[in-house]
């Protein structure tokens, strides 16, 4: 795994709209950067950012502006301006070689998933998934976008979750309101389960995961995204899972997904394809946050379908995703999490 070199003070981050522009939301977008500014980092935009459109520009010339800031020396990290619904569509304009000759950080939220994913199951370079150049606009800011930043420069904190969580889920609000409890919720495979021959089998007629409040911690290679996103890279020539797979093939893969809004069955379909595609063959747990739009499920309604197909442990409700507070997760990092009674905790490092 390749690992960029980290941004520091005084160095140049470049921001581009790989996706979406940021013209809707002008005044909430500079109050980000100026945060950004305050921690040291110089900035510089492209052409695209500040545009008014779900498409930010044609996809070409989003490609075109992410290879400029890719092949400027002075940018030490791209960073998409915001979420979207068109990122896939610039996807064959990246230029590969260029990237995989000047190696540096990019990060994004939501739709630039492709990008990421992309480019670490692919490519082999590290990527940031948890916050866009937007998301660092609250008033006064949260511990969890400190923490992006302190990763952002390498520094690789231990990650707790926090007390509280935006239970209203809207973009049509600046009002950032955390009013729900967090609790991550835990399935693993159940007492009456055997292991047999290094696999867990289950009795006929149980639940193939229960759920605990027993500490659970489990160590592997991070690589994920936004669930919605990934689902539609499957098949492409930009889904590198099974060369990623490959490549680590001796260890455990830890997957986190962020369900944007797949309600429970489409996120159960979702992972019997990605196990389909052999794509949970070494899987050592799958780390799911908070739905932004769960439809007509409940959370008990995703454990439901999750614990009668699945035998992989899961972590259901965790701080990552669009649903704030939430963590910095570095694909292609070595994580270990750790779940007891409703908390978690995450701690990265690169090896």
């Amino acid at each position: 795994m390749i690992y960029p070199d980290f941004p520091g003070e005084g160095d140049t981050i470049g921001i581009c709209a790989p996706s979406a522009g940021v013209g809707r939301k002008l005044e909430s977008f500079d109050r980000s950067l100026s945060f950004l500014r305050k921690k040291g980092f110089r900035i510089i935009e492209t052409n695209s950012v500040r545009q008014d459109d779900i498409r930010s520009a044609r996809a070409h010339v989003r490609g075109s502006e992410f290879n400029q800031l890719v092949a400027d020396k002075s940018v030490k990290a791209v960073i998409s301006a915001s979420g979207g619904e068109y990122n896939n569509e610039m996807l064959p304009y990246i230029d590969e070689k260029l990237l995989a000759e000047n190696p540096k950080w990019i990060t994004g939220a939501s739709d630039p998933t492709n990008i990421l994913y992309y480019v670490t199951t692919k490519l082999d370079i590290a990527t940031m998934y948890g916050f866009n150049a937007g998301t660092f606009d609250w008033e006064p800011v949260h511990p969890f976008q400190e923490n992006a930043v302190r990763i952002l420069k390498g520094e690789l904190i231990k990650q707790n979750s926090f007390e509280m969580y935006q239970g209203s889920r809207s973009f049509d609000s600046d009002e950032v309101v955390l009013d729900s409890p967090v609790r991550w919720r835990l399935l693993r495979p159940g007492k009456n389960s055997l292991s047999m021959a290094g696999k867990t089998v289950i009795p006929a007629g149980s639940d193939l995961l229960t759920e605990s409040d027993e500490e659970f911690s489990v160590t592997g290679r991070l690589i994920g995204g936004c669930s919605d996103c990934i689902l539609n890279l499957i098949g492409t020539p930009f889904d590198g899972t099974k060369e990623f797979l490959e490549r680590y093939r001796d260890e455990q893969i830890i997957w986190y997904l962020d369900d944007f809004a797949m309600d429970g069955p489409s996120l159960l379909r979702f992972l019997t394809q990605m196990e389909y595609c052999g794509y949970l063959r070494n899987a050592a747990a799958i780390i799911i946050g908070r739905v932004m739009f769960p439809g007509m499920s409940s959370d008990d309604d995703y454990l439901m379908e999750l614990s009668q197909h699945l035998s992989v442990p899961v972590v259901f409700n965790a701080d990552l995703g669009h649903v704030k507070p939430c963590f910095t997760m570095i694909n292609g990092a070595h994580a270990t999490v750790t779940v007891e009674d409703g908390r978690g905790s995450l701690e990265m490092v690169l090896d």
